[in-house]
């Protein structure tokens, strides 16, 4: 075994330009799963696909959302139904960060963190958007939560990245869900049990690129629980910004294209104010930016 002191490593090509601005994954009327891009660029996705409404997307040939030769077919679908924006498979191991908002260091009383706190759920905690969320028996204490988060989607292979240049390995952004069971997360300092249970990270409705949307610090984060706001934030209070987060991740690890990383939650849990999601309860995330819920 040879040891090998490593360096950041420089970029060897400048950042691609997407062949679209908000992409997702659902089935046809007619039963195929294909990626598209809404033919309506301001629509919200999820809340139109939540109200019924027959939202209509031109289908792209591509073979994954990062695929640089994906081109426009010209044909229009409905909606049939709704999928998260990636696969478990393209997804892989979920990064997730957490305590990265200052305002909610501030409600829970707790310090800075002096790094990112890193955690990791299973791809088998990712969920569609609209999905029932199946609550095992050892999570059902009445101590579930809520989280709504910026994700980040890799759109090429990121290794010891600098922030400078971090942004140039971004596909895109969407909106996560980091369901976590209180309780659970209390008995230990280990957080990937208490957040990585089957459909405990619902992601979508769409990546919005970063050719759309270049820096996300400006997005505002909502949670709506039973039509009620229950969280609203702002990244810019962000203690890492994105491009921070992606450097610290890729430190010594390759991040794949399609990785997704989590980027905290803002202020307004529920574990702040004692209130806890129940059998039943309707959960709506939100962000701006064309990312929608």
């Amino acid at each position: 075994m040879a040891i090998e002191l490593q360096h950041p490593e420089a970029l060897a090509t400048p950042s691609p330009q997407w062949p679209w601005r908000r992409l997702i994954r659902f089935v046809t009327e007619d039963g195929r799963e294909v990626l598209g891009e809404p033919v309506d660029g301001n629509v919200d996705i999820g809340l139109a696909v939540a109200k019924g409404a027959a939202l209509q997307a031109e289908i792209l040939d591509a073979k994954s959302p990062w695929d640089l030769d994906a081109r426009r077919t010209g044909e229009i679908a409905v909606v049939k139904q709704l999928l998260s924006p990636l696969t478990a498979e393209q997804v892989g191991t979920i990064r997730a960060t957490g305590l990265n908002y200052t305002d909610h260091a501030r409600e829970l009383g707790l310090a800075l963190p002096s790094v990112p706190a890193l955690f990791f759920k299973p791809s088998a905690a990712l969920a569609n958007p609209g999905d029932e969320i199946p609550v095992p028996t050892m999570a059902q204490d009445d101590e579930m939560d809520y989280e709504v988060e910026l994700a980040i989607v890799i759109g090429r292979a990121a290794r010891n990245v600098t922030a400078k240049n971090a942004l140039d390995y971004v596909l895109g952004w969407t909106c996560a869900n980091d369901l976590t069971a209180r309780k659970l997360q209390e008995q230990s300092t280990q957080w990937g049990f208490c957040k990585g249970f089957d459909k405990f990270c619902p992601i979508g409705p769409c990546i919005v690129s970063t050719t759309a949307l270049p820096d996300p610090r400006d997005v505002s984060l909502h949670t709506y629980l039973n039509g009620e706001e229950v969280q609203s934030g702002s990244a810019k209070n962000m203690i890492w910004h994105v491009s921070e987060i992606v450097e610290y991740v890729s430190r010594g690890t390759t991040l794949q294209p399609g990785t997704v990383i989590l980027t905290g939650t803002p202020p307004g849990i529920g574990h702040s104010r004692g209130l806890w999601l129940r059998d039943g309860d309707e959960v709506r995330c939100s962000i701006s930016g064309g990312i929608g819920e």
